[in-house]
């Protein structure tokens, strides 16, 4: 490669998205978002649905943006995992695709598993049991017209990449998350498809990132004003997957976060560890960029942070935000009151009857704990449970995975929040590297790179990359406050 490639990279988050602009060089690795708009399901009846057409004209707008700016070498796509739209044999859309917040999947999962028991079902797929899965999704939809109708399944970053290429395909990272694709073999497992009832013959094809999925449509490309033919590459399509890729170089054993609205917790390996520890222990197998097996743990994350400040936001209360919020809640009394993070009760969005700031209180309540009083009595809850949660869920990755870690990166939005860093280095009892914060984008736009020729051979370039071009902010672990009593406490064992 000489001089710079110009590409785009599409970053769909399930309450924004993005478009960016970046140019990628021997060292040079330069991020500029051109676009942003809100995201999140729409509510329609009883039903939590995407705005996928909505989200599309977004989209095209932000890479409007970008090919006005001079060439274009490459487009990237990757969103939030397990969601799907469905097509029929005309390549139609079929309906409008459901959020995985949505309640359908109540008692599915319980359904699933009396045809496929728990052991099974995760020895084939390595996969955390989450109630809003794809394949729960599916058998949830059985007996529908559209999934009758169904010609061929995409998930969402497949979706908006047929839209532009009119290409048909699955990358690998995303289909790992939806308990319908065999970790070792990497490839869909049509057996378990068959055996819960699914429609096999509405998986399709799998992709690798680096490949290529498709040159963007002539009538696509002319709405675009592009003045030359633009490939869209596979990324890692899976937002985690691409995030992870961003994890920049570190000498020993390292640990990560994902943080923003969920946080992925865990290691990279790479096999999967398909133990029963690690299947009761609920951790999952998800598939990485290069074959990697990202081993981590799904915790609620800053989601029920922000629906907290939606909901007083939504009652219109003073004084809502968040960096106030945050240098307030730094003052609280650690370990005061904490909750399980990823009790169910927080999952669904906040709503005026059954609002989130609530559900917490009731939730520190039911565990004997003090119940938060005040807002910034509240967030530091919602944070030092956030910072608990973590350093469970690490030092039992580190278990399951016969591994060591001795320092954690934090990447994603959440590495911003200078006090979740430094509670979790706390919790930890490690050092916490915090950044890059646009992780996601910058593993999208390295898989594009490499893919267009950049000399970028390996992981290990790709990060070597990213450590010199951007800053990293690091918090040393502080000692005096005692996370275990925190954590007896939270599980109601008594010292």
């Amino acid at each position: 490669m000489s001089g710079l490639l110009r590409v785009a990279a599409v970053d769909l988050g399930a309450t924004s998205g993005r478009v960016m602009a970046a140019a990628v060089g021997p060292d040079t690795l330069h991020l500029e978002e051109v676009h942003r708009f809100p995201n999140g399901g729409v509510r329609v009846g009883p039903s939590l649905l995407w705005d996928v057409v909505g989200i599309h004209r977004e989209v095209l707008a932000g890479l409007r943006t970008v090919a006005a700016r001079g060439p274009l070498h490459g487009i990237g796509i990757d969103s939030w995992a397990v969601d799907y739209g469905l097509l029929d044999r005309d390549g139609t859309l079929l309906g409008t695709p459901y959020s995985h917040r949505d309640r359908r999947t109540e008692g599915i999962a319980e359904q699933v598993l009396l045809k496929v028991p728990a052991e099974e079902l995760y020895a084939v797929t390595g996969l955390q049991q989450l109630p809003f899965n794809t394949i729960y999704q599916l058998v949830a939809s059985l007996g529908t017209a559209a999934l009758e109708s169904a010609e061929t399944l995409l998930l969402l970053p497949d979706l908006f990449g047929y839209w532009l290429t009119g290409s048909i395909g699955a990358e690998r990272t995303n289909a790992s998350t939806t308990q319908l694709y065999d970790v070792r073999r990497r490839e869909w497992s049509v057996d378990l498809a068959k055996r819960v009832g699914v429609p096999w013959a509405i998986l399709p094809p799998l992709r690798d990132p680096g490949d290529r999925v498709g040159w963007v449509l002539p009538e696509v490309a002319a709405d675009l004003d592009l003045a030359q033919d633009v490939p869209v590459i596979a990324v890692g399509s899976h937002d985690t997957a691409s995030a992870v890729v961003g994890v920049p170089a570190e000498d020993g054993d390292v640990a990560y976060i994902s943080s923003g609205t969920w946080s992925l917790v865990g290691l990279e390996l790479d096999q999967p560890v398909l133990t029963e520890a690690a299947r009761l222990a609920d951790f999952t197998n998800e598939g990485g960029v290069d074959g990697t097996i990202r081993f981590l743990k799904n915790v609620m994350g800053l989601w029920v942070l922000s629906e907290c400040l939606r909901s007083w936001r939504d009652r219109g209360l003073p004084g809502i935000g968040l960096p106030s919020l945050l240098a307030g809640a730094a003052d609280v009394p650690a370990l005061r009151s904490v909750v399980d993070i990823n009790d169910p009760v927080l999952l669904a969005p906040s709503t005026a009857t059954d609002p989130m700031p609530e559900r917490v209180v009731a939730l520190a309540a039911r565990s004997g704990q003090p119940e938060p009083d005040t807002r910034l009595g509240l967030v530091r809850c919602v944070l030092d449970s956030l910072a608990l949660a973590y350093r469970r869920h690490l030092r039992t990755a580190a278990e399951l995975a016969g591994r060591s870690p001795s320092v954690v990166h934090v990447v994603g939005g959440g590495s911003q929040n200078r006090l979740l860093c430094q509670l979790t280095a706390d919790a930890c009892g490690l050092p916490v590297l915090a950044g890059p914060a646009e992780a996601a984008a910058l593993g999208n736009v390295l898989v594009q790179a490499r893919a267009l020729g950049a000399d970028l051979p390996d992981l290990p370039a790709m990060r070597a990359l990213v450590r010199r071009t951007h800053d990293l902010r690091r918090h040393e672990p502080r000692t005096g406050v005692d996370w275990d009593a925190a954590q007896r406490r939270l599980e109601g064992v008594t010292p």
